[in-house]
């Protein structure tokens, strides 16, 4: 019961509602709000505060929560390998996914996956480099793609390369050149991807003593392609978010080749759980 109970917690914390939080688990909200009531009362001490907002965690809970998950995940793993051992492949992997991965890659490798194994369920946690590194840390996820190179307290498995180039209006003078050197980026209004990118873009300016003029610094990939569309600037982004660009914008190499590594993060490769391995195993597989 009490499993229960950490797993209902989680998942309170985790969609920020109790109402959400009863859909996903499949429980009315009352039944919710008792699970949580009921482990304050063993506890001795508050979990979570509501307000208008939504709920947020009390500094206790924030400790009570990184214990809980360890449990659950123990749990979790201590099931799939008697799954395993019963010649069944069940469990639950979560993923924490970077939007171009999630666009690109998902949904065919979860297509795919949940042909060859039904009984594995995938949950994907979407957002950017630093939020996928606190979910790796924290243990809501079982590994996340990332932008190598990673923390040194990972353990990490490259899977590809994905250029970075430049975008432009088709009005814009360099318009014809079949590359862009990094020189010509000091005089351009430059629009600086804020969230996912910045930092491989920033690594390359770094490396040549590039200070370009930066116009805007955007989070949404989008909204930086259709700014540029509409003559705000230039930028640069990884090759795989650039998909059924306007005509309008060309898409131009950068001089040196540069490019993002994309590639798994975990705490540790040996110790993920049976269904985790077998979704990275899969993922290599489907990107040869």
């Amino acid at each position: 019961m009490t499993l229960i109970k950490y797993e209902i917690f989680r998942t309170v914390v985790e969609t920020g509602s109790l109402s959400k939080a009863a859909e996903v688990v499949g429980l009315t909200q009352s039944a919710v709000s008792h699970a949580i009531a009921s482990l304050e009362s063993d506890f001795g001490f508050s979990l979570i505060t509501r307000g208008r907002l939504g709920i947020h965690l009390t500094s206790n809970g924030e400790k009570m929560l990184l214990y809980m998950r360890e449990i659950l995940k123990c749990n979790e793993l201590m099931m799939q390998e008697v799954s395993k051992i019963n010649g069944l492949e069940t469990g639950i992997v979560r993923i924490g996914t970077l939007p171009s991965v999630s666009i690109q890659w998902l949904p065919m490798i979860i297509k795919q996956f949940n042909i060859d194994f039904p009984y594995i369920e995938i949950k994907l946690f979407e957002g950017d480099y630093d939020e996928i590194d606190q979910w790796i840390s924290d243990g809501t996820i079982d590994f996340g793609f990332m932008s190598l190179p990673v923390s040194k307290a990972y353990e990490v498995i490259p899977l590809k390369k994905d250029r970075l180039l430049c975008i432009l209006p088709d009005t814009h003078p360099l318009n014809q050149q079949d590359i862009i050197y990094l020189d010509q980026l000091k005089d351009e209004s430059f629009i600086m991807p804020k969230s996912s990118i910045d930092k491989d873009v920033r690594r390359i300016l770094k490396e040549h003593k590039i200070k370009p003029k930066i116009k805007y610094e955007i989070a949404e990939d989008q909204a930086i392609i259709s700014m540029v569309q509409n003559g705000l600037g230039i930028s640069i982004l990884p090759e795989m978010i650039l998909y059924r660009i306007h005509e309008s914008i060309r898409i131009i190499p950068l001089e040196g080749n540069y490019y993002r590594s994309i590639g798994i993060a975990a705490t540790s490769l040996r110790y993920m759980s049976p269904g985790s391995k077998k979704l990275i195993e899969f993922i290599q597989e489907w990107l040869k």
